[in-house]
């Protein structure tokens, strides 16, 4: 090949991953490898559709030298500045479903999103009544919501659902607004400020299924978090000493937000040691998910009421 010619798309490709793998960066925002991550951004800075078939003809198209250098620089940018590649590209992908992302709020990349999508707990929802309305329809709560992409989710797989969303954060609200309406259910997902459950009513708000995937970090692993990660909002990740002190509040608290049976589906990544030690009187049920049977567990209304008093749980 001439020295001046112009590399391929796939050779393009090739050339970002050897700069990403060189740098030893940190994935795990949507991609696990150095060239996965390097396909996403040449193809996003080229406009190309990220399914692109690099080993078809597609991958053999000559680049033009503008066009590389930009996509090069995008690698660069990613390498100095470790900033996830979502970031970057303000597009993050859960399951096929695209979500508008920047720093105000997590990366969406929660476990829960898997089962929810296949229908895993679709049973776990009342049968819809027979003359639908707002007031018997089934209620389902987003709680650390985010970027809104379970919430999002809930929605287009329940279309009779109401779906509550609440955050602290009333900038990853804003996020989860944008994600609301580029989906459609901006008019079935009520998105609310607040801390923990304090916004709401149990007199009023009652739920048949909630959905949590909470700051759980604990401080040890959070110190050893690389830079990728600590791009994220803290106050999205640590939970903590043990990673439990969102949830230690949470599960005392939610009894009277659920209705008879009700589950609660609970994230906690790594922390099933520390959880066990915090909760020794629960035997949730341990859900499989692509990460394993060990990361995410479901909690009955009932189960929860077997909690002693915080306080004294506490001590």
């Amino acid at each position: 090949m001439p020295a001046n010619a112009p590399l391929s798309l796939a050779q393009l490709v090739a050339q970002a991953a050897r700069q990403l793998d060189a740098a030893q960066l940190s994935y795990g925002h949507g991609t696990t490898n150095a060239w996965d991550e390097a396909a996403w951004l040449v193809l996003w800075r080229l406009g190309l559709p990220l399914d692109t078939d690099l080993d078809g003809p597609a991958g053999n198209t000559p680049i033009a030298a503008p066009q590389q250098a930009a996509a090069l620089a995008l690698i660069e940018r990613r390498i100095a500045e470790r900033t996830p590649a979502a970031y970057l590209t303000q597009e993050a992908w859960l399951h096929g479903l695209p979500f508008y992302i920047d720093e105000r709020a997590i990366i969406p990349r929660s476990l829960i999103a898997a089962p929810l999508l296949d229908g895993h707990f679709d049973a776990w929802l009342p049968a819809p009544a027979p003359e639908h309305t707002a007031e018997n329809a089934p209620r389902v709560l987003d709680l650390c919501t985010g970027n809104g992409s379970l919430a999002i989710i809930a929605a287009l797989a329940w279309p009779d659902a109401r779906i509550d969303a609440l955050d602290i954060s009333a900038d990853a609200l804003a996020v989860a607004a944008i994600n609301c309406r580029k989906h459609g259910v901006q008019e079935r997902v009520r998105l609310i400020e607040s801390d923990g459950l304090q916004a709401l009513d149990p007199a009023r708000d009652r739920y048949h299924l909630i959905l949590c995937n909470p700051p759980y970090v604990n401080s040890q692993s959070m110190a050893a978090l690389p830079p990728e990660y600590r791009a994220e909002p803290n106050l999205a990740l640590a939970g903590g000493p043990d990673g439990m002190d969102f949830i230690r509040t949470l599960l005392h608290a939610l009894p009277p937000y659920m209705q008879p049976h009700a589950p609660l589906v609970l994230e906690i990544g790594h922390e099933r040691p520390h959880f066990e030690r915090a909760f020794p009187q629960l035997n949730p049920l341990w859900l499989e998910t692509d990460a394993g049977n060990d990361q995410v567990l479901a909690l009955t209304r009932e189960d929860l009421q077997q909690l002693p008093p915080l306080q004294q749980a506490a001590r």
